[in-house]
């Protein structure tokens, strides 16, 4: 709003470029990107700020992408108070955006009707709407590798086998279903639970070790030297060790120095692999987050 005050148009862009310069943001704040990957935190809250105080009538869009400080905006300045979401629900405009509440229930009527009745009351938090939803969704899917390895640790070990067919066939390897199938699980050599295709034409083997294991204690670096010693017994130069457990340090320090490629697999990556493959899971809703289509509204 500062910025604003000079009655002047101004873009997002610039904005963020003065805010950045203002708050003295290193490279690594700018960079910062939202948990999807895809957005700029720091420019996804400028970006929400402007569309909050234009919300609530202290700023205004002259134009796509620009804004300039309103007669309201000048007036909430002079107040010198915090302008934040608690000081901008005074405008009722601001709470039936907000809210999605009717600007009559806004200003204070005694018999609310929401506009949007399944929408869950306003969420006290600073973040924006972008963040609440994307970290909602880390929760959730944190909440989902926990169950899958619970319900791994009731099954059996073939079926953990089986398991562990169908993630990495989901994730392009081994060939088919069938192929797969048909050598893991079928070895026991030396510490080697299966051989798989590395794609569907065999140019490589990959080596499977699929142990399930107590999250109590850590997989250790003797267990992977067993590993890599039945490897080397092969001639092998790739393996994948995939536990429901997790992996000691000194283990994880250990295959990072080898001659072969050797890949960790603890539960908790399993898990989000199997989310990712949709092994085990199911969609139980699926939301669509849209964006406004400026080219459609281009009238060049």
């Amino acid at each position: 709003m500062q910025y604003a005050s000079d009655g002047q148009i101004h873009s997002l862009a610039d904005a963020c470029d003065h805010l950045a310069q203002h708050f003295e943001l290193d490279e690594d704040a700018l960079k910062e990107l939202l948990p999807s990957g895809h957005y700029p935190v720091f420019r996804s809250r400028v970006s929400w700020a402007t569309t909050y105080l234009t919300k609530a009538g202290v700023l205004e869009r002259p134009s796509r992408g620009r804004f300039r400080i309103t007669v309201r905006g000048r007036e909430a300045l002079r107040h010198g108070e915090t302008i934040d979401n608690t000081f901008l629900r005074q405008y009722p405009e601001f709470v039936t955006f907000h809210d999605g509440t009717d600007a009559e229930t806004a200003q204070g009527s005694p018999t609310p009707q929401r506009l949007f009745p399944e929408t869950p009351p306003p969420v006290r938090d600073e973040r924006t709407p972008d963040e609440l939803l994307e970290y909602a969704y880390l929760e959730l899917r944190k909440a989902l590798v926990q169950e899958l390895l619970e319900q791994i640790t009731h099954c059996s070990s073939r079926f953990f086998e089986a398991l562990v067919v169908d993630v990495l066939v989901a994730m392009g390897y081994g060939g088919s279903r069938k192929d797969a199938a048909q050598v893991v699980g079928k070895s026991g050599d030396e510490g080697i639970d299966g051989i798989i295709k590395e794609d569907h034409l065999g140019l490589d083997n990959i080596y499977i070790q699929a142990k399930k294991w107590s999250d109590k204690k850590p997989v250790s670096r003797p267990e992977i030297q067993k590993f890599v010693g039945a490897l080397q017994g092969h001639h092998a130069s790739k393996g994948v060790f995939i536990t429901t457990g997790r992996f000691s340090e000194s283990a994880k320090s250990y295959v990072k120095n080898l001659n072969c490629k050797v890949v960790l697999i603890d539960g908790e990556q399993l898990g989000q692999y199997m989310i990712d493959f949709n092994v085990g899971v199911s969609a139980r809703n699926r939301y669509e987050i849209k964006k406004l289509d400026t080219d459609y509204f281009s009238e060049d």
